[in-house]
């Protein structure tokens, strides 16, 4: 399929196997069109805004981010997405094990668009994969 015709990716940042696996099978289950894409520390989701300021990636169409991540965490990975003056619009959805006030707090204050605690069981992720679906990828009108 052309580059011009493809769905933009659904960019998952997250460093669980488990979690990586519930969210494809979540997608899959949903039939997602977005193809999935996966940085599994914050180190590789930056070297993705590299491929894409070079062109050989287009920017996803939006970004589910963990906040706990080897490497480089996720907040830190979130203020440098809205840093950089191409790509600060890309949705980020922090998807994250964390529910402390702090966390919520600091993930909005970086510029985070939502903030998901990340469900235990199979049926609340294709739950919340077919909430990121439609309003993100769907009826959600992004700038050019």
């Amino acid at each position: 399929m052309s580059t011009a015709t493809r769905q933009p990716a659904i960019l998952v940042v997250e460093d669980n196997p488990v979690d990586i696996d519930l969210m494809r099978r979540a997608f899959e289950r949903r039939k997602l069109t977005n193809p999935l894409e996966v940085a599994r520390d914050g180190l590789e989701a930056l070297e993705l805004i590299e491929c894409w300021e070079r062109g050989e990636r287009a920017p996803p169409a939006v970004i589910l981010l963990d906040i706990k991540l080897p490497k480089i965490d996720g907040l830190e990975v979130l203020r440098r997405i809205r840093a950089h003056e191409r790509f600060r619009r890309i949705p980020v959805v922090m998807l994250t094990s964390s529910s402390e006030d702090r966390d919520i707090a600091t993930a909005y204050d970086c510029g985070a668009n939502s903030y998901i605690v990340k469900p235990v069981d199979f049926a609340k992720f294709v739950d919340v994969a077919e909430q990121v679906e439609l309003y993100w990828c769907l009826l959600n009108q992004a700038p050019s």
